[in-house]
């Protein structure tokens, strides 16, 4: 809900309503060529080979290390395992994501044979990111490389770096290292932190009573959240929220409407034991608001919520703080 909201249409409620709209808003918050076996036994199907996205540096160098990377795939995918030692020095080296490290052409020749023994339709892609001259004598290289196993295998991926020492025209592999390349989390397993949350829950006080449902989307991206405020049998406020993972912030981040045309937005920040969130919010009449709110999780039905710094219209409003408890189940055989 709006932070630091006021509202006019219940004056006799505006104190309640503004408390629930920081509440409803708080809970927002609450929102290697070759791998080891192993991971080789995961592995895109038939990709294509190599994709050009190499950083703009020195041109020759990047044409000719382009060249060396469409070697590579075109001798992987050939599965000749000595045109892949070719494409190292003679005492080029190969680390992979373990830490395995082969040395020369005679066993990285060996390396690729017995790869090939075991997988002899594995198809390879790789992906240039990036080029760099090194005093004209080494360069840089970094990507991205794919194998898959067989034919409908998954593919593993792992990034590289390799060091390439120029050599008459070409420049063979000094050194390269693959490094293990997780996927990124994806926008559930982000907002996991906050899945205590999902549940039903309430406020009471004289005032009135508030009423948190929160559940997740159905596609598991998003928490939702429906707040209601009510006072001697009547609706006063209501709001609806959702929380997500902003991928370029790096935060979470949440939306809140209100049933009276308001509207705020959060970014939430984790601290040790709480999440601290600053929020602004827009008003029905066009004013604006400001809050800075901590949500710390008490025991497993309840949760507590401090709000400071909070501005309405560029007036000060005084702070507060909840507790709100999960609600109870209904009792067996009631309505």
């Amino acid at each position: 809900m709006t932070i630091a909201r006021m509202t006019l249409a219940f004056p006799h409620h505006s104190a309640l309503r503004r408390a629930a709209r920081h509440l409803a808003v708080a809970c927002g918050i609450v929102c290697g060529l070759v791998a080891s076996n192993a991971a080789l036994a995961q592995t895109v199907a038939n990709a294509p080979a190599v994709a050009d996205k190499a950083a703009v540096t020195d041109a020759a160098v990047d044409k000719a290390i382009l060249a060396e990377a469409e070697a590579t795939v075109k001798a992987f995918n050939a599965a000749d395992a000595a045109a892949l030692a070719g494409l190292f020095s003679p005492t080029g080296e190969l680390v992979d994501e373990n830490g395995n490290v082969f040395t020369g052409t005679e066993a990285i020749t060996g390396l690729f044979k017995n790869f090939f023994e075991k997988f002899p339709k594995a198809v390879l892609e790789m992906e240039v990111t990036s080029t760099r001259p090194l005093g004209g004598e080494l360069a840089v290289e970094e990507g991205v490389r794919r194998i898959t196993a067989d034919e409908g295998a998954s593919a593993a991926q792992v990034r590289y770096v390799v060091v390439r020492e120029k050599s008459g025209d070409r420049w063979p592999i000094a050194s390269y290292r693959e490094f293990a390349d997780d996927p990124a989390p994806t926008p559930h397993e982000m907002l996991m932190a906050l899945d205590w949350l999902v549940g039903e829950w309430v406020d009471e006080s004289p005032e009135g009573r508030t009423s948190i449902s929160v559940r997740w989307s159905d596609d598991g991206n998003f928490l939702l959240g429906d707040y209601t405020v009510t006072a001697g049998g009547e609706t006063v406020a209501a709001s609806t929220q959702r929380i997500g993972w902003d991928p370029i912030e790096g935060r979470l981040r949440s939306w809140t409407f209100d049933s009276d045309g308001g509207y705020s937005e959060g970014e939430w920040l984790a601290g040790d034991d709480e999440w601290i969130v600053r929020s602004e919010a827009t008003m029905p009449d066009g004013t604006s608001g400001s809050a800075t709110m901590s949500v710390k999780l008490q025991d497993a039905d309840h949760f507590v919520i401090e709000s400071t710094d909070r501005v309405v219209a560029g007036a000060e409003e005084p702070d507060f703080k909840l507790v709100v408890a999960r609600k109870p189940p209904a009792p067996a055989g009631a309505r």
